[in-house]
């Protein structure tokens, strides 16, 4: 931002804006708040940002991605679909990041997805790239699959001889060397696209990470509000734009140690018993009744949500509703997965694949996420996935999970606290965390596309703008 702008953060005039289907309304913001909507308001020393009779949102909530794991994303090779579709393109990918290195550094890749060469091991890490340490992980973020090389510096060779390590983040941990996070290039990827608040579903979220994640909101290169999901041991973060959300727990069918229904319903009732609500990552339609079953066992607690829910068998809308249990889902994975899923999931489970209308329907509160990095970091693409439901190779699974491009917009407009609650709306008295579109809403609603976005307003201060929406700056009152 330019001088102007910063100086003016506090005292914003939004002018020429669409409010709610409202043409040619000028939008006052005084520290943060809203605090005047009307046709032709004067200017009295504020920095203006002509809206060229574009809509004014409220900026978008992402419910559930991974903020270091973008950043680290971001450090790494792709190494899955769409960028790597093959064997041969996987090697390549490598290869040529490898020569890029110094000798001896790791290699780290990511969105690795058996489609392009099977289940990978070491030995075809090995063939790949065997001069470094190379570790890819797999998109699902489950699994770690590391090369000899990788494996003997860690000194998992017996622990691990295949090369492959399940939820192993915490045991690789200081074994590997620490990835440079770029959190200000995440927060401006996120700001270009219109995300003002964001919710970062880590399981394994540490004291380190959250006082990375604490120093970079209050050196503000993660403008956003953030809430961040967590074990019990979490303290209370030190910056009032950063809040701790319910205590994330992830069910495991594979894992028979803790997927004990009783077990997981006396772990619900451990969490509400602090206060804290749950957010339980369930993606299998086991896991998903169990969740469920779990928490009707426990009884739920305000704030309870179910993320992914990706098979959520019909039936469950009932109880959901009234255990007030919200459902996080990405859409996004239709789009981003369907061909993969149309060919590996039984049939049964395609038509309840991230359901959204029919839970809808049934008074469930649901609400979007991309979980980024493991999907596109871009909630207007979850938005059109969740209107078509079309996949990247033209296939429609579960048409009638499909709603209105309102509805999918709204996914992304509850409060980060209420997720799938009521939609925030641009009033008077409402935090200035605002996002402004280049054409009125019906129109973008008809395209559902980031490129619409022109400028993002967080706490009245303008993060993200483009050439055409640059803010001028007015010293002296006019009307």
């Amino acid at each position: 931002m330019t001088g102007d702008a910063a100086d003016g953060a506090a005292r914003l005039l939004v002018t020429g804006c669409e409010v709610e289907g409202v043409p040619g309304l000028d939008v006052r913001v005084r520290d943060g708040v809203v605090v005047e909507i009307a046709p032709r308001l004067s200017v009295e020393g504020d920095a203006v940002l002509d809206a060229a009779g574009g809509a004014l949102l409220p900026g978008l909530h992402d419910h559930h991605l991974h903020l270091m794991a973008m950043a680290a994303a971001l450090e790494s090779v792709p190494c899955g679909p769409p960028a790597v579709g093959d064997l041969d393109a996987l090697a390549s990918a490598l290869r040529n990041a490898s020569r890029a290195l110094p000798v001896g550094a790791w290699l780290r890749g990511v969105g690795y997805h058996d489609s392009v060469a099977g289940a990978l091991d070491c030995d075809v890490l090995d063939a790949l790239v065997a001069d470094r340490p190379v570790r890819v992980q797999h998109r699902s973020g489950a699994l770690w699959v590391l090369n000899r090389a990788a494996l003997r510096a860690t000194g998992l060779e017996r622990a691990a001889p295949t090369g492959r390590l399940f939820h192993a983040d915490r045991l690789l941990g200081d074994r590997v060397p620490r990835v440079a996070l770029d959190l200000a290039r995440v927060g401006r990827r996120l700001a270009a696209v219109g995300v003002t608040g964001i919710t970062d579903a880590t399981a394994g979220l540490d004291g380190r990470a959250l006082d990375l994640l604490t120093a970079a909101v209050g050196r503000g290169d993660v403008a956003q509000r953030l809430v961040v999901l967590g074990p019990s041991h979490l303290p209370e973060p030190g910056h009032p734009r950063l809040t701790l959300g319910p205590w994330k727990l992830v069910l495991d069918e594979a894992d028979e140690g803790s997927f004990e229904p009783g077990a997981i319903a006396d772990t619900i009732a451990a969490a509400h018993a602090t206060g804290r609500a749950v957010a339980i990552h369930c993606v299998s339609r086991v896991e998903v009744v169990v969740a469920v079953d779990a928490l009707a066992r426990s009884g739920s607690l305000p704030g309870d949500r179910l993320e992914h829910a990706s098979v959520l068998p019909v039936g469950l809308e009932q109880r959901l509703r009234e255990l007030s249990v919200a459902v996080v889902t990405q859409p996004n994975f239709i789009a981003e997965r369907g061909d993969t899923y149309a060919r590996e999931v039984d049939a049964a489970d395609l038509e309840v694949l991230y359901r959204c209308r029919t839970l809808l329907s049934a008074g469930v509160a649901v609400a979007g996420g991309t979980d980024a990095p493991f999907g596109i970091a871009d909630p207007w693409r979850a938005m059109r996935a969740a209107v078509d439901r079309r996949s990247a190779g033209g296939r429609v699974l579960g048409p009638q999970e499909a709603v209105t491009a309102r509805a999918a917009l709204d996914l992304f407009l509850s409060d980060l606290h209420v997720p799938g609650g009521p939609p925030r709306r641009v009033r008077v008295g409402s935090p200035a965390d605002l996002c402004l579109l280049r054409e009125p809403l019906a129109n973008a609603l008809k395209t559902l596309d980031a490129g619409q976005v022109r400028a993002t307003i967080i706490d009245g201060r303008v993060v993200h703008s483009t050439q055409s929406a640059e803010l001028s700056s007015q010293r002296a009152s006019t009307s």
